[in-house]
């Protein structure tokens, strides 16, 4: 297992073994009690300072928002009871595919 999936690996079992601490005494487990919504604000939140600091031209700032960035969305994947796994099979999918070609292969919406 390479550097990454073993990062990755370690941080999802962290994330699953928060659900069941105190969330006075664990920033995660606060983020669970509070619900999808709490956790929703933070990724758009995360989401909008990394903008920021790519504008800005700040590739430390920028690296260390998108590690907020996807740390919350890992925790919401969590929340949702879906994996890093479930992504990359998601993306692997996708591999090789134009995104013109990916677009199309999706089931239509219905409205």
């Amino acid at each position: 297992m390479n550097e990454v999936n073993t990062i990755l690996k370690k941080l999802t079992e962290t994330l699953e073994a928060r659900k069941k601490d105190d969330p006075t005494k664990s920033y995660t487990a606060s983020l669970y009690r509070d619900g999808l919504e709490a956790i929703l604000k933070k990724v758009n939140e995360e989401a909008f300072e990394a903008i920021i600091a790519a504008r800005k031209g700040d590739n430390k700032e920028l690296v260390h928002e998108v590690a907020d960035l996807w740390f919350h969305t890992l925790v919401l994947l969590a929340h949702k009871n879906l994996s890093v796994e479930d992504v990359l099979t998601e993306l692997s999918r996708r591999e090789g595919m134009s995104g013109i070609e990916e677009k199309q292969s999706r089931v239509p919406k219905v409205k």
